[in-house]
């Protein structure tokens, strides 16, 4: 019995080290030394206060900042320990009364406006922490936040193209706008 027990515990032991301290010290050293902006979280410094991060959206419910994709976290929005999708189905009764609310919601904050609602302004990501819309979902909210903060729809539209990424190397993802980087630009503004 203690030939089998001996070589088990040893073994158990050295690969407890191994997989369980070494490994998770190395590879958190190599990301510290090769990419330490993203292993310590893309965080987004203000005025040297940590605001957010660029990974992880936020909720800005004011008429005067940009809106992100509605989050499907509980029981707060963006809570990145409850990340998942709503998982209803496009038949299922509930999401479609909650998209309804929604466009009702963004028609009433903006009533003039008379442009299609972009879709990912009424539904989460399967995440439900999306930082990220697309251009024209920014560009929708436009007249909305040049008004709220009595800049030219010009200028705010000009922002909003300045902070537009591209595909990733060309090739993957869409075009999109970080909205926190957009809200934060916009408070640069001083208005």
């Amino acid at each position: 019995m203690k030939t089998l027990v001996r070589p088990a515990v040893s073994l158990f032991l050295l690969l407890s080290a191994v997989t369980g301290l070494a490994y998770p010290l190395a590879v958190t050293g190599i990301a510290q030394a090769v990419f330490p902006e993203q292993a310590t979280g893309s965080l987004i410094p203000k005025d040297g206060q940590v605001v957010g991060s660029e990974l992880i959206g936020q909720q800005f419910g004011t008429p005067k900042y940009f809106w992100g994709r509605p989050s499907a976290t509980a029981p707060q929005p963006y809570n990145a320990a409850a990340s998942s999708g709503s998982n209803q189905g496009p038949l299922n009764p509930a999401l479609v009364e909650a998209v309804s609310a929604r466009i009702e919601a963004l028609r009433a904050a903006d009533p003039g406006n008379g442009q299609p609602v972009p879709v990912e302004l009424v539904s989460a990501s399967a995440s439900g922490l999306d930082p990220h819309i697309s251009p024209a979902a920014a560009l929708w909210q436009v007249p909305r936040v040049a008004r709220a903060r009595g800049l030219s729809e010009a200028r705010v539209r000009s922002l909003v193209e300045g902070h537009a990424e591209g595909r990733q190397w060309g090739l993957l993802g869409e075009p999109r706008v970080n909205v926190l980087q957009l809200n934060l630009a916009l408070d640069a503004l001083g208005q």
